[in-house]
C-alpha cells in the first residue's frame, strides 16, 4: 500500500477543500431542516417537497458548468495557458443565455407543483419558499461557473473559504427570519428562503475577488483580454457538460420522485425522508469531494499520458471512499434511532426516519462506487454512456423497485428506500465496467 501513499496525499490536498465547501452547504442544509422541523411539521414537509424539485432544474446548470474542469485540467496539464483561457471565456460566453433558460424553466414549475399530489398545506408553503430558491439560483450558478474553472486550475481553497463564510451568514439569517430574531420579523419557511437568496447573492462577487488575489490563478483571467470565445470550445463544453447535467438529473429526479410517493403517505413520512436524506447527503459528500478531485488528477493525468499514474490515482480513490463509507453505514445502524431527534421531537418522524437510516446504511459503500466511477469518467470526458446508466440505474430500475416495494408489496416509505439500493448496485456494476474499456481504449488507442 505505501506505493499508494503520494496518491493519496495529492487526492486529500485536492479533496479536503471540495469536501469543506459540500459540508457547508450540507450543513447549511441540515440546519435549515432542524430549524424548520423545531418550527413545524408542516414546514420541513414543505421544505423538503421544495427542495427536491428545485434540485431537479438547478443541476442542468450545475452539471454543465461540470463540463469546464476536465477540459481546463487538461490543458492546464498540458501547459497550454492560451488554450485554457479560451475554454474559461467560452465558459463565460456560454452562461449567458444558458442561466435566464434554466431560471425560466425553475419557475415556470412552480405551476405545476399543485398538480404533484401533496397535502393542501404543503403545497401552500412550498411555492413561496421554491420562487424564492429560483431567484437565488442565478447568482448561485454564477458561483458554480467560477469555481469550476477554479478546480480545473487545480485550486479548490477559495471557493470553500468563500463557502464557509457564505454559509455562516446563511445560518445567522436563518435563525433571524425563521424565528423573528434580532429585530427581523418571523417568516417561517419563507424566512429560510431568503437567508438563502442573501447568502448566495455574495458569493460570485466573493469569490471573483479570492481569484484576482491569488497569484497562480491570476494570470489566467489577465489572459482573458486576449482570446475570444470560440463556437467549437462552446460545443465542446456543452458536449461534455450536458450528459453530466442530464446524469445528474436522472440521479436527483429519482429522489425527488421518491419525495412525491413519500408524499403520498402523509407528512410524516415525508419530512422522516426529508431528515434520512439529509443524513445520507452529509455523508456522501465525502465521497463526492473525492469524485471530484479524482476528476481534476485524471484529466491531469491524461494531460500528462501517465497511464501508470493514472492507475494509481483510481485505485487511491476507490481506497479512500470505500472506507470512510463503510464506517458511515456501521454509524447509521448505531445510532439510527439518536440521529432523527436532532431535527425533530415528533416520536412517529423520529421513528420512520430510523428505519430509513437502516436501509441507507445498505446502499453506503455502493453509492461511493458510483460516485467515485463517475468522477473517473469526467476526467476522461466520458459522460454519455454513463449518463444512459444513471437513466437505466436510477429511473428504470430504482424508481420502478421503489415503487413495487412501497405501494404493490406494501413495505411503507422503507420499501421506496429499497429501490435507492438496487439502483446503485446497477450503476456501480455498469460503471465500473465501463471505466475498465477506457483503461484499454487509453493504453491501446487505434
Amino acid at each position: 500500500m505505501r506505493q499508494y501513499f503520494p496518491y493519496y496525499s495529492k487526492l486529500l490536498k485536492l479533496a479536503v477543500p471540495l469536501v469543506l465547501t459540500q459540508a457547508g452547504q450540507m450543513t447549511v442544509q441540515l440546519i435549515d431542516n432542524a430549524m424548520l422541523g423545531h418550527y413545524g411539521t408542516a414546514e420541513l414537509a414543505a421544505a423538503s417537497f421544495a427542495n427536491n424539485i428545485y434540485l431537479v432544474v438547478m443541476l442542468l446548470g450545475l452539471g454543465v458548468y461540470m463540463g469546464i474542469t476536465p477540459l481546463v485540467g487538461r490543458a492546464c496539464g498540458a501547459n497550454n495557458d492560451r488554450h485554457v483561457a479560451v475554454t474559461m471565456r467560452s465558459s463565460l460566453a456560454l452562461s449567458v443565455w444558458i442561466i435566464p433558460v434554466i431560471t425560466l424553466l425553475a419557475w415556470s414549475i412552480a405551476w405545476l407543483m399543485p398538480r404533484m399530489g401533496q397535502t393542501d398545506d404543503v403545497v401552500r408553503l412550498s411555492i413561496p419558499y421554491y420562487r424564492i430558491l429560483v431567484l437565488a439560483n442565478i447568482p448561485f450558478l454564477l458561483f458554480i461557473l467560477l469555481k469550476q474553472i477554479g478546480e480545473g486550475l487545480g485550486n479548490t481553497i477559495v471557493a470553500m473559504a468563500v463557502t464557509i463564510a457564505s454559509n455562516l451568514l446563511n445560518v445567522f439569517f436563518n435563525y433571524s427570519l425563521i424565528f423573528g430574531r434580532f429585530g427581523f420579523p418571523e417568516l417561517g419557511l419563507p424566512g429560510a428562503g431568503y437567508a438563502t437568496f442573501i447568502s448566495r447573492l455574495v458569493m460570485p462577487p466573493a469569490l471573483y475577488v479570492g481569484f484576482i488575489r491569488h497569484k497562480s490563478i491570476r494570470r489566467y483571467f489577465i489572459l482573458l483580454r486576449e482570446v475570444r470565445p470560440t463556437l467549437p470550445e462552446i460545443l465542446k463544453i456543452v458536449k461534455v457538460g450536458l450528459p453530466i447535467a442530464v446524469q445528474m438529473v436522472f440521479e436527483v429526479s429519482a429522489i425527488a420522485v421518491s419525495a412525491v410517493m413519500m408524499g403520498w403517505m402523509g407528512q410524516v413520512p415525508l419530512a422522516a425522508h426529508e431528515i434520512a436524506i439529509g443524513l445520507a447527503a452529509f455523508t456522501f459528500m465525502v465521497a463526492n469531494g473525492v469524485s471530484m478531485a479524482t476528476t481534476i488528477r485524471v484529466s491531469f493525468q491524461l494531460g500528462t499520458r501517465d497511464y501508470r499514474g493514472l492507475k494509481r490515482v483510481c485505485a487511491s480513490a476507490l481506497h479512500l471512499v470505500l472506507a470512510y463509507m463503510g464506517a458511515c453505514a456501521l454509524i447509521f445502524v448505531l445510532l439510527r434511532n439518536q440521529l432523527p431527534r436532532i431535527f425533530t421531537a415528533d416520536p412517529d418522524v423520529v421513528g420512520t426516519a430510523a428505519s430509513l437510516l437502516a436501509v441507507a446504511a445498505l446502499f453506503q459503500l455502493f453509492d461511493g462506487l458510483q460516485v467515485v466511477c463517475l468522477g473517473i469518467l469526467r476526467g476522461f470526458a466520458d459522460v454519455k454512456i454513463p449518463m444512459f446508466i444513471a437513466a437505466a440505474a436510477y429511473i428504470l430500475v430504482g424508481l420502478s423497485v421503489s415503487y413495487i416495494c412501497a405501494f404493490i408489496l406494501r413495505l411503507g416509505p422503507a420499501g421506496i428506500w429499497y429501490g435507492f439500493v438496487v439502483g446503485l448496485i446497477f450503476a456501480g456494476a455498469l460503471l465500473s465496467l465501463r471505466i475498465r474499456i477506457r483503461f484499454c481504449q487509453a493504453e491501446n488507442p487505434l
